[in-house]
């Protein structure tokens, strides 16, 4: 009998969904358009390179980033895409040498295997977790599936309609969510789904098993919060102070959130992300 996992793609490793510039040929530095603004020192457009890249797909201020205004750099991650598409998707052809359409299509890819690969973060994170394991077959389909999709060509990348995609996974991800955070009595699990909480007090705030999926948490105050199992899905942590705050348990977090917020050592983070180097830096 065949092996009917013989045409399954391998599937990705949380490590392995990492930006990794060296394999990559600076594609966020151009693809990507940035405003003036308190993240970058300047405006630039989709398409044309960023100043301070150099002719080796090198940042020129990379020690410097936050010093020069362009801290929007130092919490961008592109949850390993680049390297997909430069080498995979486009076999290792610079888009420097390639022509204008070719450079265009570059472009245009990237940001659609970047949405692809961030499912890929979650999905495979939702496996690891003791929780999911009732819906561990829907899951590892749907990793499967999402793995299959970044492996296309470039015409069939370009005219994915990654949105709708992402809506159908989102159904075992919200599955997930509240396996998960029934762990949590239910009279202590918030739901802050959307919220808008800029700016807000929660110092020592129990949040246990809340579910704070695309939370407006800007500038929050959340000192000595309580977030263990709390789900953390596309909540905007941008500024917010996890200073001594235990994260331990929460999912769906992901290191461009944190490296966008502030934080200490005493911050107790999950496995699956790094301790950003500059709370070391605040003190």
């Amino acid at each position: 009998m065949p092996d009917q996992r013989a045409d399954r793609p391998e599937l990705p490793q949380l490590s392995e969904l990492r930006g990794d510039c060296a394999r990559c040929f600076g594609l966020c530095c151009v693809a990507l358009p940035f405003a003036a603004s308190a993240d970058f020192a300047r405006d630039k457009p989709a398409g044309k390179p960023c100043p301070n890249l150099r002719d080796d797909h090198r940042c020129g201020i990379h020690a410097r980033l936050r010093q020069e205004g362009y801290s929007g750099c130092t919490v961008y991650d592109c949850f390993g895409a680049g390297q997909k598409v430069s080498r995979v998707t486009f076999a290792g052809r610079d888009w420097r040498a390639a022509s204008g359409d070719g450079a265009r299509r570059m472009f245009e890819v990237f940001p659609v295997v970047r949405h692809l690969h961030e499912l890929l973060w979650y999905l495979t994170e939702a496996l690891t977790l003791p929780a999911a394991r009732p819906i561990r077959s829907e899951l590892r389909r749907a990793l499967e599936r999402t793995e299959r999709l970044t492996l296309g060509t470039p015409d069939e990348l370009a005219a994915l309609d990654v949105g709708a995609h992402r809506q159908e996974a989102n159904v075992l991800l919200l599955r997930t969510s509240e396996l998960v955070r029934a762990q949590v009595p239910a009279r202590k699990r918030k739901d802050r789904r959307g919220a808008d909480l800029i700016g807000a007090r929660l110092k020592g705030a129990d949040l246990r098993g809340a579910s704070l999926r695309g939370a407006c948490l800007i500038a929050a105050d959340l000192t000595g919060a309580d977030l263990r199992q709390a789900d953390l899905i596309g909540a905007d942590l941008r500024d917010a102070d996890l200073t001594d705050a235990d994260l331990t348990g929460a999912f769906f977090l992901t290191q461009p959130q944190l490296n966008a917020a502030r934080g200490s050592v005493g911050t107790r983070l999950p496995q699956s992300v790094t301790r950003p180097v500059h709370w070391t830096a605040q003190g």
